[in-house]
């Protein structure tokens, strides 16, 4: 039972890590999801089963969908150009690594935002875009990158409380502890 205890505080820390890197673009949905078939794995599915994976997989996949279609999207309504998407894209990742300030998670999103506007500016420009057309693309990427990390985060945080309270190693819910239980004493009803 101390395994099954630390494997889930262990659990635990990488779902908070996986949620806090969707902030800068990464897969932090998908490190969620495999963190949980880990544990699973390793506590022999005593406490997450199939059906909980399946939910986190179909959650997580929802998510990415929602997130490309969004940040796509509003560039697109905008009028950006293919460069001023992978602009945005490119300088949403940068942005989260070098425009990042010191506040835990506001820092990082409002990176995030800075790389992405100026990424989309920078590829607009680059493909001959003037000056306000590439203004609003930047602030349209911006919108979509918003949009789409809200979602992410939002599906993260259900993804996070699910597998969270699926997989506490209470005793009960352990099969190989309730096999090994003495069984119950046999009670007599009173005439």
């Amino acid at each position: 039972m101390i395994l099954s205890i630390f494997l889930y505080l262990l659990l635990a820390a990488i779902l908070v890590v996986g949620l806090y890197i969707n902030l800068v673009n990464a897969p932090g949905l998908w490190v969620m999801v495999a963190a949980t078939i880990g544990f699973a794995l390793l506590t022999h599915f005593r406490f997450v089963g199939l059906y909980t994976i399946c939910a986190i997989v179909v959650l997580a996949g929802i998510a990415e969908v929602i997130d490309f279609l969004a940040s796509g999207a509003a560039a697109k309504k905008v009028g950006a150009s293919k460069a001023g998407i992978i602009g945005a894209i490119i300088g949403g990742i940068f942005g989260a690594i070098f425009l990042t300030v010191a506040v835990p998670v506001i820092g990082t999103i409002l990176g995030v935002c800075l790389g992405t506007f100026f990424g989309a500016l920078v590829g607009e420009i680059f493909v001959g875009s003037d000056l306000g057309n590439s203004l609003r693309v930047g602030v349209g990427a911006v919108k979509g990158r918003l949009l789409g990390l809200f979602t992410k985060l939002l599906f993260g945080c259900i993804i996070l409380g699910l597998v969270l309270i699926m997989a506490l190693p209470l005793p009960w819910r352990n099969k190989a502890a309730a096999r090994s239980l003495p069984p119950a004493p046999a009670t007599t009803l009173p005439h």
